[in-house]
């Protein structure tokens, strides 16, 4: 049975990581996020405080529970956030992984990181796992940053690249994309949404299947893990207004200029998944059925 330690576990992913865990399969889970376990459930793994920006902690709790794979969740993954912060972005997106590599190279641990479709500029969209990267963002280059780490590095790793993810927490407290959408719809307030950056959607649940899916098979180097439909933001928000019947006339379709963010959006992204699908066995589910999915938890709350 493999022991694997979960970063960020209180998040998004790392919930549905451990929910995936607890579901079936032989797995001992160590679930580690800062600050308190915010997963209802507390049976069935082990959950231990973790700063990832306390190298004396991540070095304890490490040696406390021996894991065979690390999977790093934990991000400062706000992009106008990290344009703003740079010092703190670079500390969360990159010492904290270097520190990780050097534990994992000390113990023999896998380390499989989560990155991002931003490390691309979005000129020449969808992407396949050797293609050029060229950040347009900081987030984008903190990423970037960390996944030269590894491959310098002699340990035993991947890098997980995936997009836009979405999906429901436990307790609702983080949004995200089709959340947004669904609420600013049924406020039936005008919204408006970008027409001019294309991107494939990741269903959270795939996106856990997939970190699983490259510790079982030892996974090495550079996977793109997303949903398979391609679409503009504006064209997603429509998606969602259909699926729960809310009214579309109150969106507006705008530029990324005039929206003034902080920090520049890469323009059509998307990824190639022939690798993910092939090495791993990985099978993303359509946008389509990933709000299905997201409905029927929120009818379950």
């Amino acid at each position: 049975m493999k022991t694997i330690l979960v970063t960020g576990s209180n998040g998004l992913l790392g919930q549905k990581i451990t929910e995936k865990v607890l579901a079936g399969g032989s797995i001992k889970l160590i679930a580690t996020s800062k600050g308190a376990n915010r997963y209802p459930v507390i049976q069935g793994y082990e959950y231990a405080e973790m700063d990832i920006l306390n190298p004396d902690q991540v070095r304890e709790v490490v040696e406390k529970y021996k894991p065979d794979a690390i999977v790093h969740t934990a991000a400062m993954t706000n992009v106008d956030t990290c344009e703003a912060q740079k010092e703190l972005a670079y500390a969360l997106n990159v010492d904290a992984v270097q520190a990780l590599i050097s534990l994992c190279g000390e113990k023999n641990i896998q380390l499989i990181h989560l990155s991002t479709d931003f490390v691309f500029d979005g000129a020449d969209g969808p992407y396949k796992e050797e293609d050029a990267v060229n950040p347009v963002s900081y987030y984008g280059e903190t990423k970037v940053l960390a996944e030269e780490l590894l491959k310098a590095s002699k340990i035993k790793w991947a890098v997980i690249r995936t997009i836009l993810v979405y999906g429901i927490t436990s307790d609702m407290s983080r949004s995200n994309i089709v959340l947004w959408a669904k609420g600013a719809l049924e406020k039936g307030s005008p919204i408006n949404v970008v027409n001019d950056q294309w991107r494939m959607p990741t269903l959270a649940e795939d996106l856990a299947e997939a970190c699983l899916l490259a510790v079982e098979k030892e996974a090495q180097g550079i996977y793109h893990i997303s949903g398979k439909d391609y679409m503009s933001i504006a064209d997603l928000v429509r998606k969602v207004a259909d699926y729960w019947a809310l009214d579309k006339s109150v969106l507006s379709e705008v530029s990324s200029e005039s929206l003034n963010q902080t920090a520049k959006r890469p323009v059509k992204t998307g990824f190639v998944l022939d690798k993910a699908i092939g090495d791993l066995n990985y099978q993303p589910h359509s946008f389509e059925e990933g709000l299905r999915i997201v409905a029927q938890q929120i009818n379950l709350r």
